[in-house]
C-alpha cells in the first residue's frame, strides 16, 4: 500500500512540474470563459448595431484597430469574411470618440432582431454599452458598468431615443441548469470511457459516478465563487490549480479504492491513465459543445 501511494505521488509530482512549464494562457484557454449577456426591452425594429466599449484597449483576441487594414474586423476584409458589420458601419464605430476614453474593440452585434448582445469570449471587465443606428447615423451610449459574476446578465430598457437604462438581471435558474448540464455531460463522457477501459461491476461504476459528481460540483462552484469574488485573473490561475487537483484526486481515489472493490486487479498506472484521458476527453467534448451552445461550459 505504501509503495503504491509513493508511485502515485511521484507521478503526480512529475505531472505538476510539467504543467508549470506549459504556457498559462494556452492552458487557461481550455476552460470556461466569463461572459456578458445583455437583453434589450422596448427596442424598435430599426436597424441597430451594438457593442461594448472597453476600459482597456484589448481583451483576449479583441483589440482596438491599430490602423493596419489587415486587422480591420469588417466583412469586406478577406481575412474576416464573417465579420457582422459592413465597412461603413465598422468605420463609424472606429471613429466614435467616447467622453470617458473607452475603446471600441471591433466586436459588433446586430441587436434589433434578437434584442440581445452576448459577448461570450473574454468580454471587457468594465464597459459601456454603445448602440448605433446606421439609417440615422445616431449613437446611444450607456454609463459605465462592470462584470459582477462569471456570467453577468444585464437588462436594458430603451426609455427614450437618447438614453439607456441598465440593470443587473442575473439568471440564477439558468446557471443552475448549466451547472447540472455540465455535470451530467461530464459523467456521461467519463462513464463511456470507463466502459472502453473495461470497468465493470455495480460497485466500480457507482464509485465512478460518485467521484465524478463530487469533483464536478466542487470544481464548478469554486470557479464561480473565485470569479465572483476576485475577478478574471484569479479565475484563470484558480482554474489551473483546481483542474489539476480534480485529476489528482480522481487518480488517487481510483488507484486506491478500485483495487478494493473491483472484481479484477489492474496496475496503478492504469487508473491514473484513465483519470487523465477521461478528464482530457471531457474537456475537448465540452469545448465543442460550448461552441454550439455558449454558456454551458
Amino acid at each position: 500500500m505504501k509503495h503504491t501511494v509513493k508511485q502515485i505521488s511521484c507521478l503526480l509530482f512529475c505531472l505538476l512540474l510539467i504543467l508549470t512549464w506549459l504556457p498559462v494562457t494556452a492552458r487557461a484557454d481550455t476552460g470556461p470563459k466569463p461572459s456578458v449577456r445583455i437583453t434589450f426591452k422596448n427596442m424598435g425594429d430599426e436597424l441597430c448595431y451594438g457593442t461594448l466599449l472597453s476600459e482597456k484597449s484589448s481583451t483576449g483576441p479583441a483589440s482596438v484597430w491599430d490602423g493596419n487594414e489587415e486587422y480591420a474586423y469588417h466583412n469586406e476584409n478577406e481575412l474576416f469574411p464573417y465579420a457582422p458589420t459592413d465597412y461603413k458601419t465598422w468605420k463609424a464605430f472606429v471613429e466614435y470618440e467616447d467622453s470617458d476614453g473607452y475603446y471600441y474593440l471591433q466586436r459588433t452585434w446586430q441587436v434589433n432582431e434578437a434584442k440581445e448582445l452576448s459577448w461570450t469570449y473574454y468580454p471587457p471587465q468594465k464597459f459601456k454599452i454603445l448602440l448605433y443606428y446606421p439609417e440615422t447615423e445616431q449613437f446611444v451610449v450607456s454609463g459605465i458598468y462592470e462584470r459582477y459574476a462569471f456570467d453577468s446578465y444585464f437588462s436594458v430598457d430603451m426609455e427614450s431615443d437618447d438614453m439607456i437604462s441598465v440593470r443587473q438581471s442575473y439568471q440564477y435558474g439558468q446557471e443552475i441548469i448549466s451547472l447540472l448540464a455540465r455535470i451530467l455531460i461530464t459523467i456521461a463522457i467519463e462513464m463511456g470511457i470507463a466502459f472502453l477501459f473495461g470497468f465493470r461491476g455495480k460497485k466500480a461504476l457507482l464509485l465512478l459516478v460518485i467521484v465524478n459528481t463530487a469533483t464536478q460540483i466542487v470544481l464548478n462552484v469554486l470557479l464561480n465563487i473565485i470569479n465572483f469574488k476576485s475577478g478574471q485573473f484569479a479565475f484563470v490561475t484558480g482554474y489551473i490549480g483546481l483542474e489539476f487537483a480534480v485529476f489528482a484526486i480522481e487518480a488517487v481515489l481510483y488507484s486506491v479504492l478500485m483495487k478494493r472493490i473491483a472484481d479484477y486487479e489492474k496496475p496503478t498506472w492504469f487508473y491514473i491513465v484513465y483519470a487523465l484521458i477521461a478528464n482530457g476527453v471531457s474537456f475537448i467534448v465540452g469545448l465543442e459543445i460550448a461552441k454550439m451552445i455558449p454558456g454551458i461550459f
